[in-house]
């Protein structure tokens, strides 16, 4: 997501000069960041799942497709990648659409 924002900076900086909302910008890099984890964590899920059976009788007092386990798992990936995503999204927000920052830094 860092890579993506750095290389979208140009365009958000359009953005923020037609009138977005830092708000906006926040909500549309978060949503595009949640969806990819979503997607990694299903797709997870179902590997995961499915290759349940092989470690099976490696396993002992706890069932290979524990729900709990599976639940919490999944929800700490997804937490981790959302806060992955936060970062480089707030640095987003302070992207200066007139270019006047960059201005005074090499003056």
């Amino acid at each position: 997501m860092a890579y993506s924002v750095s290389e979208r900076a140009h365009e958000i900086g359009i953005r923020m000069a037609l009138g977005a909302h830092r708000a906006d910008i926040l909500r549309t890099i978060l949503r595009e960041g949640a969806s990819l984890a979503l997607l990694g964590v299903a797709i997870g899920l179902v590997v995961a799942l499915a290759l349940s059976r092989a470690v099976a009788g490696l396993l002992f007092g706890v069932q290979a497709t524990d729900p709990v386990t599976f639940a919490v798992v999944a929800t700490l990936l997804w937490s981790v990648a959302l806060a992955a995503c936060y970062f480089p999204a707030r640095r987003a927000t302070r992207v200066d659409p007139d270019g006047r920052a960059a201005l005074r830094m090499i003056l």
